[in-house]
């Protein structure tokens, strides 16, 4: 059996801050931000809203994707988001 992995990004309700992350479960990590069961920085800014991901089969892969969309500049990863989700719409009901 394959196994999926995504780098994602989710932002608070105003938009005004952005989180990236890595995992091979995005329902349940999503969930988890979303009833704030995970501590830290997502908590903290109420950041819950999923507005980017993408799929790797490989773990390597993923966590070099998001190292490099860690890196970028705020600008960049407002780029990747709008080129995917313009409206910046909460994709976790459609998964």
């Amino acid at each position: 059996m394959d196994r999926q992995y995504y780098v994602y990004i989710l932002t608070n309700q105003i938009c005004s801050v952005l989180y990236v992350g890595v995992t091979n479960d995005l329902i349940k990590r999503v969930y988890e931000h979303k009833k704030k069961m995970v501590d830290g920085f997502t908590k903290k800014y109420n950041i819950d809203k999923l507005v980017y991901y993408e799929e790797y089969s490989d773990i390597i892969e993923a966590i070099t994707r998001e190292k490099q969309i860690k890196a970028g500049r705020r600008k960049m990863k407002i780029a990747l988001i709008d080129s995917l989700n313009p409206e910046w719409e909460d994709l976790y009901d459609g998964l």
